[in-house]
């Protein structure tokens, strides 16, 4: 797979879950903090976000947002002061009763989240703010606007097929979140990454087959260039050089299968690159300081 790819693979935890939600009048929900990812859309009318940790946000129609990080926030239907927040309804309660759209301070939207490990997550991934604000602007974000569109519709009626198709769109949807925001200016450190033709070409090669037998020489050849110039650009992008990137992504994948499936240590050794479980256990126990069966069961324990 690709990195932006793999990079969400790698910490999502069962399934995402979604809501269609009208509100009108005054209103007010507060949504706790999570483990995961949440987002709202906006269908139609208007709102703000009041982030527990940040500046308020004026949400118009068409407009996405992504707390990746699972930041505490309400939504609300103005920019309520501290005394109304501390009031805010729970949106487990909230969503099944609010108000009809027609009414002052109306507002639809897409609300859900995600779960994901952010113990083991990608830089691309942590390196997102608090807040991702989309602002829906005429001819912006195609694909995103399209999802929007689809998922309000499986939302908005009861269509067959629409278990399957609705947990894929909203997957759909947080890829297409992500890529809106490194098509920004501000779309940080690894837009310039994935759009350095030389780093790009390592990495796609580094996440196709991280088990092969890489060395600087036989990256560097894959990507065309000499390893001087691979090491340089590579390692002042990314934060690391590349065969140090590939020690830490093979270990964060064996990681992600240790929580995942019930394979043997050997066979996730010889999966990420290992020639022995031993090789995999010294060096995993050296990244995340602690062994891959302590790992295993701690994460097992941790509800999905």
């Amino acid at each position: 797979m690709d990195v932006v790819s793999d990079a969400i693979a790698t910490v999502r935890l069962g399934r995402a879950s979604s809501n269609r939600v009208r509100a009108g009048g005054r209103w007010c929900a507060r949504f706790a903090p999570y483990d995961g990812a949440g987002f709202h859309v906006v269908l139609e009318g208007g709102c703000w976000l009041l982030p527990d940790d940040g500046s308020a946000v004026a949400l118009g129609a068409g407009d996405a947002v992504l707390l990746p990080h699972g930041t505490g926030h309400v939504i609300a239907d103005s920019p309520a002061d501290a005394e109304t927040v501390a009031r805010a309804v729970p949106f487990e309660r909230w969503s099944g009763g609010t108000g009809q759209s027609t009414r002052a301070g109306a507002a639809e939207l897409l609300c859900g989240k995600y779960r994901l490990d952010h113990r083991r997550v990608h830089p691309l991934l942590a390196e997102l703010p608090t807040v991702v604000h989309l602002p829906n602007r005429v001819g912006g974000h195609t694909e995103l606007r399209a999802a929007i569109d689809l998922l309000g519709g499986e939302l908005g009626a009861d269509r067959p097929g629409s278990g399957i198709a609705v947990p894929g769109l909203v997957d759909l949807l947080f890829v297409y979140m992500i890529r809106a925001w490194m098509a920004q200016d501000d779309g940080g450190a690894w837009s310039a990454v994935l759009g350095d033709p030389v780093t790009a070409a390592a990495l796609r090669a580094l996440h196709a087959d991280p088990a092969a037998a890489w060395s600087n020489e036989r990256l560097a050849a894959e990507a065309g260039v000499s390893r001087p110039t691979l090491a340089r650009r590579f390692t002042s992008l990314v934060g690391r050089p590349p065969m140090a990137y590939l020690t830490w992504w093979r270990l964060t994948l064996a990681a992600a299968r240790l929580r995942d499936t019930e394979d043997s240590l050997a066979a996730i050794a010889r999966r990420v690159g290992y020639g022995t479980p031993y090789a995999l256990s010294h060096a995993f126990s050296r990244e995340f300081g602690t062994t891959p069966g302590r790992y295993r069961t701690a994460r097992a324990a941790v509800p999905r």
